[in-house]
Parts: C-alpha cells; structure tokens; sequence
C-alpha cells in the first residue's frame, strides 16, 4: 500500500545496492540534496529517457549540492549494463523486493495494458540536506521533468 508521504517530514530512510553490489544508505546523504527518483524497469523508452535526462543534467545538479538516484527492482546486473549502455552517470539502486519504493509510497496499484497491476509508481522524491522531503513529484511525466526537477532546486537553493 502506497504511503502518504508530505514535504517538510523525514524522508524514510534506507539503505540499498548499487549497480557495483555496494550498499549505499540513506545516510551518505546527509549534509547533501538528494534526488531519488523511481522507475519501473531498466532500458525501457521512457525510463532510458529519464535516466539520460538526468545524466546530462547531472553537473548542473553537482553545482548544486546534489546527487541523483534512481530506483528500481531491476537487479545490480541489470542496471551495470543500464549505465554501461547508456553511459550513465547517476547512481542507480536495486530495489527487487520494493521495500525502498513502498517506503516511499512509489509502490502500488497501477493500470499497464489495460490491466489492473502492482507496480512502480513513477515518482521523484527532492530530499533536502537535512533528511527532510522538500518537494515530491507524483505521477511523473518524462519528458522535462529533469529540468523541473533542477528547477526546483534551485528555486530552493536561492531561498536558503
């Protein structure tokens, strides 16, 4: 069941393997912004789309004192050749039992073909540097959301 998740509260911890294997928790974070963004499944259109967008987008984000991470049940194998194919420079997290994505309410019911289905709730999570939500956007559409995603955050860096 999808959480309520609302700016300002604690964002969920967690903790998480990159496409290296190597644990990677919510904690690393901490004195940094976080992007966390979720995703159904590697190399599909939209989902290579948004990944790319955020890559190219990345340095902007840097300059910014952010980091972006992108979650899905793909397994670290898959997102290795995810990144290698695409020559990805976020980081990318497995999240095969969609503990991560339940947690932050990106795991629910949703229609695919027609079909009622459980399944990734495209979504993006602006976590501030103190570990609270800033911003969420639920219900993502790809194209342009890494620029409003940099938008934002720098509507709210300048606000600091």
């Amino acid at each position: 069941m999808a959480t309520a998740l609302e700016t300002n509260q604690p964002a969920p911890t967690f903790s998480a393997p990159n496409a290296e294997g190597k644990t990677i928790s919510s904690d690393d974070f901490l004195g940094q912004w976080l992007v966390l963004y979720f995703y159904p499944k590697d190399n599909t259109p939209g989902c290579t789309t948004e990944a790319i967008d955020f890559s190219e987008k990345l340095p902007e984000f840097t300059d910014l004192n952010a980091v972006v991470v992108g979650v899905s049940p793909d397994s670290e194998k898959s997102h290795g050749k995810f990144i290698d194919k695409h020559n990805l420079t976020v980081q990318l997290l497995s999240d095969p039992e969609h503990e991560l994505a339940a947690a932050y309410g990106a795991w629910g019911p949703k229609k695919f073909m027609g079909k009622e289905c459980e399944g990734i709730l495209r979504s993006t999570f602006l976590i501030n540097p103190q570990g609270n939500i800033a911003h969420i956007w639920p219900n993502v559409r790809v194209k342009g959301h890494a620029e409003k995603v940099l938008e934002k955050l720098q509507q709210l860096n300048s606000a600091d």
